[in-house]
């Protein structure tokens, strides 16, 4: 675990940051939805603040989608890379 923060904040890294952070997001928003869940079995209402959730799902939204995007984009970039590497030769 301890190897995995280290290469985590390591600048020359093959971890996607985004993708952590929204893993992390999506991990708590189901832990609160069973939570939910289990509470109102029990007859009992658990209170969660609406922008607290919403925040979490901006979070979840936000960072899977811009890692959705980084990826299209660097695979877009390699593209016309090859391409213009073919040009030259």
């Amino acid at each position: 675990m301890k190897n995995f923060f280290k290469q985590l904040f390591d600048d020359n890294n093959s971890i996607n940051e985004k993708a952590v952070v929204g893993f992390i997001a999506f991990f708590l928003l189901c832990v609160a939805l069973l939570v939910d869940l289990i509470t109102g079995a029990w007859g009992k209402e658990l209170l969660i603040n609406k922008f607290i959730f919403d925040g979490f799902m901006v979070l979840v939204l936000g960072s899977f989608g811009i890692a959705s995007v980084d990826k299209w984009m660097n695979k877009k970039d390699k593209h016309e890379e090859d391409s213009n590497n073919e040009k030259v030769q």
